[in-house]
C-alpha cells in the first residue's frame, strides 16, 4: 500500500508541514500521498488575516526566551534548523546573532527563499514579504503544493483521529458524514479544535486568548477613547517592573491597545498594573529639571501660562486634559513651579489597574493546548503514540508580537511534515 500522510488544517503549519513532507519524500525517493484536510473553503485564512493582511512571517532575530514554554520551544526550533539545512543545504539565511540564545540562522526564511519569496525586513527585525502582501506568502506555498500533487480536501470535516490499535496498522479518520479514511501517519495542525479530534488522553490545557488588548480602570481611558500616542509602557508587580515595552499605544474605552499592549498581556497577572510614561525620552532622574526648565522659558515668553498652555505642544489636548485632573489640577489654573513634582509623577507614571485581556475578538494568539512535555521536540510527534504530530497553535507555545508566532507555526509544521515521512 501506498504510505498517507495526512494534515488535518490548512494554515500556516499545516501548509508547511504538507510542503515539507512532499519534499522531503521526494529527496528520499519514497512513494508518499500527502492529503490535507480543511475544514472550511479555502486555504491559508490565518496567513492571510496575519500582520494587517502584510504577513509578517518571521523575525530577523528570534529571541527564543521570549516564547512561552521556551526549553521546549529552543529545541524544537534547533531540530527545525537541522531539519531545513537536510533538506536545503546549509547555506546561511540572514539571521542576528545578538547572543547565545538568538538563532543565528532562520530557517523559515531559507524555506520560503527556496520557494521564490522574496522578502524585506522592518522595524525590531520585522519579515515581510517584499511585495508587501500576504497573499504572496501563500502563493508560494500554493504553487509548491501543486507542483508536489498534494491533494487538498476543502470544507471536509475530520472529526476524529483514532490510533492504531496494533503496531503496523494506520490511523482511522471520521468525517463528518461518516466516511472513514486511513493513514499512515498524522499531522495535527488545526489549532484549538485539535483536542476534539484525537482519541487519545495526551495531557492538555484548556486554551485561553492572548496576545490581546488589556482592560483596566476605565475612568481616565474613556474620555481618551482611540486616541493613539508615543510613549513606553512597563508591567508593575508589587512594586517592581517586570517588563517595560515602547511604542504606539491605542487608548479605548475599556483599557488600552497597540503592539505593545499586547506584549505586555501575554505576561500580566490579576494585581499588576500598568505604568505609562508619556516622555520615555526624558530620564525619570532628569523630569523635574526638564519641566522646571519648560516652565521658565515659557513664563519668559508669555509672562503667565495655565497648566494647559504648559502641556500644549508636549501632549495631545485630550491627553493632557486627563494627566492634568489625574494629578489635581484645573487646566486653566496657573502654572506653579511648586507643583511641577505632582504633574511628572503622571507623566512618568501613569498607572492604570490591570483587568485582563480587554477584547478577546482582537487576540492573536492562544495559550495552551496539548502541553510540550508530551511531544518530542524533535520530531513534534507525540511521545506515546508513534506517527502522530501536532503543530503550532495546538502546543502550549506562544511568542510575542514581531513574527514570532508564525515563526513557530512554519517552523513546527516543516519539521512535522519531515518527521512524518522519515518517522
Amino acid at each position: 500500500m501506498e504510505y498517507v500522510i495526512s494534515i488535518i488544517g490548512a494554515g500556516a503549519s499545516g501548509l508547511a508541514a504538507a510542503v515539507a513532507a512532499a519534499e522531503s519524500a521526494r529527496a528520499t525517493g519514497r512513494h508518499v500521498r500527502v492529503v490535507v484536510y480543511e475544514a472550511t473553503d479555502k486555504i491559508g485564512r490565518p496567513i492571510l488575516a496575519s500582520g494587517n493582511g502584510r504577513c509578517n512571517f518571521s523575525n530577523a532575530s528570534i529571541d527564543v526566551r521570549k516564547y512561552h514554554s521556551a526549553n521546549f520551544a529552543s529545541a524544537a526550533l534547533e531540530a527545525f534548523e537541522q531539519c531545513v539545512a537536510s533538506l536545503y543545504g546549509d547555506g546561511c539565511s540572514p539571521a542576528s546573532a545578538s547572543s547565545s540564545s538568538t538563532l543565528t540562522h532562520n530557517g523559515v526564511v531559507k524555506f520560503f527563499e527556496a520557494h521564490g519569496l522574496m522578502w524585506r525586513c522592518e522595524d525590531d527585525g520585522r519579515l515581510y514579504p517584499k511585495a508587501n502582501k500576504a497573499s504572496s506568502v501563500l502563493d508560494v506555498l500554493r504553487r509548491a503544493l501543486e507542483t508536489f500533487d498534494v491533494q487538498i480536501r476543502l470544507g471536509c470535516v475530520v472529526e476524529s483521529v483514532e490510533p492504531p490499535r496494533k503496531r503496523g496498522a494506520r490511523f482511522t479518520m471520521r468525517l463528518r458524514g461518516g466516511a472513514l479514511e486511513r493513514a499512515d501517519a498524522v499531522v495535527l495542525a488545526c489549532g484549538g479544535s485539535a483536542s476534539n479530534i484525537v482519541a487519545h488522553n495526551i495531557p492538555y490545557e484548556q486554551p485561553t486568548p492572548m496576545l490581546g488588548p488589556i482592560a483596566t480602570d476605565t475612568q481616565h481611558t474613556k474620555p481618551l477613547d482611540n486616541i493613539r500616542v508615543r510613549c513606553s509602557a512597563s508591567l508593575i508587580r508589587s512594586g517592581q517592573i517586570v517588563h517595560t515595552e515602547r511604542g504606539e499605544l491605542l487608548f479605548r474605552k475599556y483599557g488600552v491597545s497597540g503592539i505593545m499592549m499586547f506584549n505586555l498581556s501575554r505576561l500580566a497577572q490579576m494585581g499588576d498594573n500598568i505604568s505609562i510614561d508619556f516622555l520615555p525620552e526624558i530620564p525619570k532622574a532628569e523630569i523635574h529639571q526638564f519641566l522646571r526648565d519648560r516652565a521658565r522659558e515659557l513664563l519668559n515668553t508669555f509672562g503667565s501660562v495655565s497648566w494647559s498652555n504648559f502641556l500644549s505642544g508636549m501632549l495631545l489636548p485630550s491627553v493632557a486634559d486627563v494627566v492634568l485632573g489625574r494629578a489635581g489640577f484645573r487646566a486653566e489654573d496657573k502654572c506653579s513651579l511648586a507643583l511641577l513634582d505632582k504633574l511628572a509623577e503622571q507623566l512618568k507614571s501613569f498607572t492604570l489597574e490591570y483587568r485582563g485581556i480587554g477584547d478577546v475578538k482582537n487576540c492573536q494568539v492562544h495559550r495552551g493546548g496539548f502541553l510540550p512535555e508530551a511531544i518530542d521536540a524533535c520530531t513534534m510527534q507525540v511521545r506515546d503514540v508513534r506517527k502522530l504530530h501536532i503543530t503550532g497553535e495546538a502546543i502550549d507555545v506562544d511568542g510575542p508580537c514581531g513574527g514570532y508566532n508564525l515563526h513557530w507555526a512554519f517552523a513546527s509544521g516543516i519539521l512535522a511534515g519531515v518527521s512524518a515521512v522519515r518517522s
